[in-house]
Parts: structure tokens; C-alpha cells; sequence
């Protein structure tokens, strides 16, 4: 199918829609659709008549003229939140979920953009919503020059009866069945609740650590929007992520070792999850996964637990493992530590099930291990120890450390940590973090990581509060650069609102 006539397609299909003629014998088996394959069957998911006109004009708006019409269309009544709904579903549709990563941070960096405008200047509220929605542009052209998939719609018949989607939808995914799981999540969503469904998926998106984590990313991202949105659009989100997260096979390496961390978490102490709060047991699970294979950072947080410590030191020692390694090898394995970490952390927070909460914490330390294993050139002799690093002499005004960040980020976080050990305010700090990164963001990890270390701040314990801000300085964005080319666009409408 060429560009030209799926446009028209969509043009023509879009009417059809709202006159009710799209007829369920159209609907197809499996979830992805190629482009070649849309010759024989051009149908695609459709979503609920209210929301399919907002996201038709964000998929055939050209790039150059999105954000001015998304500005008009919110002068002309357009709410917020429909904006946000359509641009995930708009994601959702035209962008494959394979690998989860790359063109799909798209969809990813919805939530993030979401979070940083809640706490944002009420001039600057709109900026990452329009900025997420350029990004979406920008992944769907290169999601048609690399074969221009989109979301099928889902096999009707095959759509299990309530009383049989949820024995389906666990034995498709212990069985890797994409078919089955893609029909058994479909019967879910027309016949559970919201929580039923989060229950039901956080074991999956957390089994796998193939493509750097991002598959329990997706997966807190997604109910973190609909959170926002209504679960009333979560059928085809929860589709395409059962479809990213399925990617891969039933014991390959990059699933160990979900299996004996899911029989671990059955045997946790009664009452586990209320303990004391210890910042050096922090300091000792951060010892523990500088050296520790997988398995046994996994035994060993285990074992903590045994003994009465509460699970909220666990989590500081695992976030302090993940800002080391971000002080000590920038770039993008350190900062998917943070990431990941950010959302198993969510997944622990919102499970009502101890079991599940349980297996995010055994996850997580264990993920840090093999983050840890591929970075190259990751070294105890070289390493700077997050716990042993020491503030400057004095802390500096906020802006004058983030101008210090273009030349020399570690003098700048010792200047954060002295800052914060002095009782400098976190919310100052990130109100420049969040401006900067409005101005000066170029891609969705400057969105992705600032949302999730911002998020994880007050989290916290505040012995070790400065040294997970101070590490955050190493992909936080310095004031001397230049303001990105988009961030100068978006203001010009903004300015017409």
C-alpha cells in the first residue's frame, strides 16, 4: 500500500466509522499489521468514535503544521485530556512495539511528558504535550520507511467468554502465544476492572530484561496514561503491549531469573512489607550489587527482608546502585537502570498483591546486575562510590551549578550535593531540571529520565536524598547549551493561545 492510499483509507474508512458501516468481518487475527499485508486486508483498529477524529487529524496532519493545528484545535474547546488520549492511541496505532524502544519511545515518553507538565509554570504546562506530539511525527516516518505497521483489529471469534479470558490470557503468556494472549487480553478488557488488569500484567512486563528493560516500562507507562485518560481506551493499549512484551522466547537468557524470583517472592516473612528504615542497610544492598550475580543480589535483598528491614532501604540501595552507575558510565544502559528501576518502584507501589510487590523488588536488584554487566569497561578499581562521594566546599547558587554542568558535571553535583546536605529545597532544583529540559531536550530521555528521577526524589531517605540528586546532574541538560530549535517553535504557538 502506498502513502498515498492509505491516507485515503484512512480518509475514507474514518467516515465509514462514524456512520457505524465498519463491519466485523473485516477484523483479523493478529495484532501486527504490515503494510504489505494491508493490500489483502487493509483494516486497522479502530478506536471509540468520540476519540478517532483526534487522533485521524494527529496521523494526517504533515509535521511542520501538528503542533499549530493541536494549538487551534485547544483554542477551538479541545480538552487537555483527549489531546493526551489521542496522541497515545495515535502511538499505539502506527507505531510497532518491536523492540519496545527506539521509534516506540514515542508512545513511552507519553506519561513523562504528562508528569513534567503537573508540576510546570502554568505558561509552560502545554510545552511537553506538543513537544511528545512532534516526536510521535517523527516515529511515525520512520515507522513507514521501515514498513509502515500498524495496529490490526483484534479476531473477534477468538475473543474468549469472561469466564474463560483470564485462565487464557495466563496460560498464552507462560506459553509466549501471542495469538491467544492477544485475544485472551481483549476478553479481559471487556470484562475486568482496571486494577484486575494491572494485577494481571505486572509479573509479565517485569520477566523480561530484553531491550535494556523497556518491556516494564511500557507496561507502567501505559496504565499510568490511562490512569489519566479512562481505561475506556485500554484494549488496544493493553494489545500492542501484550505484543511488545511478548517478544522473545520462553528461556533465553534475558528472562533469568524471573522464574526463581517468582518462587522467592512466595516465601517472603509475614508482614515484610512494614520494617524499619535503615539508611545504611541502603549502603549495604549498594555493596552487595557492585560484585553480585543476579541471583544472588536477588537472595540476598531476601534476606535483608528476613531480618526486619523495611523494603523502602532496598529500593534506596538499588537506586543508589543505579545513580553510581550513571555517575561512572553516562549514557544509555546507566540511565534505563534509573528508568526501569523508576517503573518496577510503580509497580511495587500500586500491586495490591504482596506477592507481586515482592517479585518488583527481587527484579529490580536483580536487573542491576546485568545493567551492570553491560556496560563496558565497568571497573571496582575506577569506580567513584556514590556513598563516599563528598560535597564542595560550598553550595553555590542552583543556576550557577547548572551553568557549571556544561563543564564539569561532577564539580557541579558536589556542588548539588553540598546544596542539598545544606537543605537546599528539591523543588527549586527541579524547577530548573524540568525548565531546562523544556528549553534545551532534544529526545524523549531527557523527558524519561527527568520525569522518573523527579518522581523518585521524595521517595527517598534523606541521608541519601543528595546523592540521588547529585547523580541526576549526568543527564540533566547544562543552561549554557542551546535552546533546541522545537522548544523555540513550540513557544511561538504557545504564544497565540
Amino acid at each position: 500500500m502506498t502513502q498515498s492510499s492509505r491516507r485515503r483509507f484512512l480518509s475514507n474508512s474514518s467516515k465509514g466509522l462514524m456512520a457505524g458501516a465498519i463491519s466485523p468481518s473485516l477484523f483479523h487475527s493478529i495484532v501486527p499489521a504490515s503494510a504489505a499485508e494491508a493490500t489483502v486486508d487493509p483494516s486497522m483498529v479502530r478506536f471509540r468514535p468520540e476519540i478517532e477524529p483526534v487522533v485521524r487529524w494527529i496521523e494526517e496532519t504533515p509535521s511542520d503544521n501538528v503542533i499549530g493545528r493541536a494549538v487551534q484545535e485547544l483554542k477551538n474547546g479541545l480538552p487537555y485530556r483527549e489531546l493526551l488520549a489521542a496522541l497515545l492511541l495515535a502511538g499505539i496505532r502506527n507505531i510497532q512495539p518491536r523492540p519496545v524502544g527506539f521509534k516506540f519511545h514515542a508512545v513511552l515518553v507519553i506519561n513523562s511528558a504528562h508528569q513534567l507538565s503537573l508540576d510546570a509554570p502554568q505558561k509552560d504546562r502545554l510545552f511537553p504535550l506538543l513537544w511528545a506530539l512532534d516526536d510521535f511525527k517523527s516515529s511515525q516516518r520512520r515507522d513507514e520507511k521501515e514498513g509502515d505497521w500498524w495496529l490490526g483489529p483484534p479476531n473477534e471469534p477468538k475473543i474468549p467468554k469472561p469466564s474463560e479470558a483470564r485462565s487464557l490470557f495466563h496460560k498464552s503468556m507462560e506459553n509466549w502465544d501471542v495469538e491467544g494472549a492477544d485475544a485472551a487480553i481483549t476478553g479481559l478488557c471487556r470484562c475486568a476492572g482496571a486494577a484486575e488488569l494491572a494485577e494481571a500484567l505486572w509479573p509479565y512486563g517485569a520477566r523480561n530484561y530484553r531491550n535494556i528493560g523497556h518491556h516494564i516500562i511500557f507496561n507502567a507507562q501505559s496504565f499510568r496514561v490511562l490512569q489519566t485518560v479512562g481505561f475506556q481506551h485500554a484494549e488496544p493499549v493493553l494489545r500492542s503491549l501484550i505484543y511488545g512484551i511478548l517478544a522473545g522466547k520462553q528461556g533465553e537468557a534475558s528472562s533469568e531469573p524471573f522464574e526463581s524470583n517468582r518462587e522467592l517472592a512466595k516465601s517472603f516473612p509475614p508482614d515484610w512489607e512494614v520494617g524499619r528504615r535503615d539508611p545504611e542497610v541502603s549502603a549495604s544492598l549498594l555493596a552487595i550489587l557492585r560484585t553480585a550475580n543476579e541471583r544472588d543480589a536477588a537472595k540476598e535483598v531476601k534476606k535483608l527482608l528476613d531480618t526486619g528491614i523495611a523494603p523502602e532501604s532496598l529500593w534506596d540501595g538499588v537506586l543508589l546502585f543505579a545513580s553510581e552507575l550513571l555517575m561512572n558510565h553516562p549514557g544509555i544502559l546507566a540511565l534505563h537502570a534509573w528508568t526501569s528501576c523508576n517503573s518496577l518502584h510503580f509497580a511495587f507501589r500500586e500491586s495490591a498483591n504482596p506477592t507481586t510487590r515482592s517479585l518488583m523488588i527481587l527484579q529490580a536488584a536483580s536487573w542491576m546486575t546485568k545493567y551492570r554487566d553491560d556496560i563496558r569497561g565497568y571497573s571496582l578499581e575506577n569506580l567513584k562510590r556514590i556513598d563516599r562521594f563528598e560535597p564542595g566546599e560550598e553550595a553555590p547558587p542552583l543556576e550557577s551549578i547548572f551553568e557549571q554542568l556544561g563543564t564539569d558535571r561532577f564539580q557541579a553535583a558536589q556542588g548539588v550535593l553540598a546544596y542539598a546536605q545544606k537543605g537546599g529545597s528539591p523543588d527549586a532544583f527541579m524547577d530548573i531540571g524540568r525548565r531546562l529540559v523544556f528549553e534545551k531536550g532534544t529526545n524523549a530521555h531527557d523527558y524519561k529520565f527527568s520525569a522518573a528521577a523527579f518522581e523518585e526524589f521524595p521517595h527517598v531517605d534523606p541521608k541519601w536524598r543528595p546523592h540521588v540528586m547529585a547523580a541526576s546532574l549526568f543527564n540533566l541538560r547544562a543552561s549554557t547549551e542551546k535552546d533546541s530549535p522545537l522548544s523555540n517553535g513550540i513557544r511561538e504557538a504557545l504564544a497565540t493561545l
